[in-house]
């Protein structure tokens, strides 16, 4: 079984922050470096918990307010007509728990310019931890696992620019003193993965 090293995409893919203009606050982003602890003990799981998880995995609005708009779509705010800052607080609380290691929106990063890459690398046991760090230190590394294969150690790059891609290649390489396997995307595929938490 895989070791996540660093916060894994496998959570509710849904904006996370709204325009600096908009009044709404932001959402925090999770604990960002290291293993998550993940709790997924169905009591620590309210039914309302339940609700935000299986609802907003998909279709958040995009408004002025989008906080505010999903919570009254999840029937929050009822009785003290804030459900936005409920929302808020739950999301948050989930991530500081660990129940979701990720809540924001999934970008099609070309589109707006940027680049994505999956990459590779083999690492020798006794330096493991050592390189893991270094490599989960780069903002650029969206999250890494570890494979039980000659190339034990995954990644994907996301950077802004094409070109930032070699860039952070090139540290890794630097720092770690290892080479890194980059592999481009030749096909793209849609898989749209939704989990369930069940009602």
């Amino acid at each position: 079984m895989p070791d996540v090293t660093k916060a894994s995409h496998t959570s509710a893919a849904v904006p996370a922050s709204v325009p600096d203009s908009a009044p709404a606050p932001r959402m925090p982003r999770g604990a960002p470096k290291g293993l998550p602890t993940l709790r997924t003990e169905p009591e620590l799981l309210d039914p309302v918990d339940r609700k935000i998880i299986a609802e907003l995995q998909g279709g958040f609005p995009l408004c002025e307010r989008p906080y505010a708009a999903a919570a009254a779509r999840l029937g929050l705010g009822v009785v003290d007509d804030d459900g936005e800052e409920e929302l808020l607080l739950r999301l948050s609380a989930l991530l500081d728990a660990g129940i979701l290691t990720r809540f924001g929106p999934m970008f099609q990063i070309e589109r707006i310019g940027g680049s994505f890459v999956l990459a590779a690398m083999r690492v020798p046991g006794k330096c493991w931890e050592e390189v893991v760090a270094r490599v989960n230190a780069l903002s650029e590394v969206a999250h890494n696992y570890r494979r039980e294969h000659e190339f034990n150690l995954w990644f994907v790059l996301a950077t802004e620019t094409p070109q930032g891609i070699d860039a952070a290649i090139a540290r890794i390489e630097a720092e770690t003193g290892l080479p890194v396997y980059p592999f481009p995307k030749e096909r793209e595929y849609f898989v749209e993965m939704k989990l369930k938490a069940r009602l």
